[in-house]
This record gives structure tokens, C-alpha cells and sequence, in this order.
């Protein structure tokens, strides 16, 4: 059983950063991938940016590239997401969540955590 926390959100206004984290714990932790997925109100919950815990693969979310950076730290069990450049359409929970293999689809994640709320102001 893998349990994830993520934290580190907040309300902040257009143009600030936040450094999300979601810290993994448990025996079994071993994941190929880990990813960052974020829900609106009234929406679905969209993929944002996937690492693969060698480091080796990274992708994003056009509507985050250049301005989000997926990280991890193997030693710590954590993912980390650094999100610059923030506007009210990043408005969000943001979960993290486990695969076992290189995707970008919810279906394909398990182990969500609780999630954090992004909140941008105008």
C-alpha cells in the first residue's frame, strides 16, 4: 500500500510561483512514473506533467510547458512540481498519482493522493 500527500498549495495572485509537493511512503513504493494532474471545478481531471522516477522521461501539459518543471527526489520519496508564471486558469486541486508505465491518462494513474488547492487571483 503506497500512500502520497501532496502540499503546498495556496491562494496567490496571476503572476506568482508555487512549489508543490507530494511525498510517497509505504513498502511498496516503486514506481516507473509519477505525474501531476490537476481538476478545475465542473471539469475533468486533466493531466499536467509526468516524470519517470529514473528522471530519464519528463513531459508536460502544452498549457504548462515553460512555465511548470516536474522534479523528483528519490532519496526523499518526493515529487515536486514548481509552477511559475501562475494564472486564475490554473485554478485547481492538483493530485499526484503512481504508474506503472509511461502515460498521460488518469485511467493509467493509481495511488491518487488527497490533493491541494491552486487558487490564482486576477
Amino acid at each position: 500500500q503506497v500512500q502520497l500527500v501532496e502540499s503546498g498549495g495556496g491562494l496567490v495572485q496571476a503572476g506568482a510561483s508555487l512549489r508543490l509537493s507530494c511525498a510517497a511512503s509505504g513498502r511498496t513504493f516503486s514506481p516507473y512514473a509519477m505525474a501531476w494532474f490537476r481538476q478545475a471545478p465542473g471539469k475533468e481531471r486533466d493531466f499536467v506533467a509526468a516524470i519517470t522516477w529514473s528522471g530519464g522521461t519528463i513531459g508536460y501539459a502544452d498549457s504548462v510547458n515553460g512555465r511548470f518543471t516536474i522534479s523528483r527526489d528519490k532519496a526523499k520519496n518526493t515529487l515536486y512540481l514548481q509552477m511559475n508564471s501562475l494564472n486564475p486558469e490554473d485554478t485547481a486541486v492538483y493530485y499526484c498519482a503512481i504508474s506503472t508505465h509511461w502515460s498521460r491518462t488518469t485511467e493509467d494513474f493509481g495511488s491518487w493522493g488527497q490533493g491541494t488547492q491552486v487558487t490564482v487571483s486576477s
